[in-house]
């Protein structure tokens, strides 16, 4: 009968030591998941980034087009002008 209140401290310590090993278990395990989100969310930025990057390159190109385009249409207007000056 004396053994009796020894064998449920021992019990309390096994289950003290399992509890504290669930809670860090489970704070490792919330810190892993949470660490794999946010590397997630980066490389999706990232992939984000670069395409607006790349449609930002390519607007800038179509802008450089049709500006030359622009330049040539000016040049034909003006000769047509031109032209059009000497004939009258």
């Amino acid at each position: 009968m004396n053994n009796f209140p020894m064998e449920f401290a021992g019990m309390g310590f096994v289950l003290v030591i399992l509890t504290l090993f669930t809670i860090v278990c489970v704070v490792v395990i919330s810190q892993v998941l949470k660490t794999a989100r946010a590397k997630t969310v980066s490389m999706t930025e990232i992939a984000r980034d670069e395409a607006y990057r790349k449609l930002a390159e390519e607007a800038i190109s179509a802008q450089r087009k049709i500006a030359e385009d622009l330049s040539d249409l000016r040049t034909r207007v003006a000769s047509m002008e031109k032209l059009l000056r000497e004939v009258d």
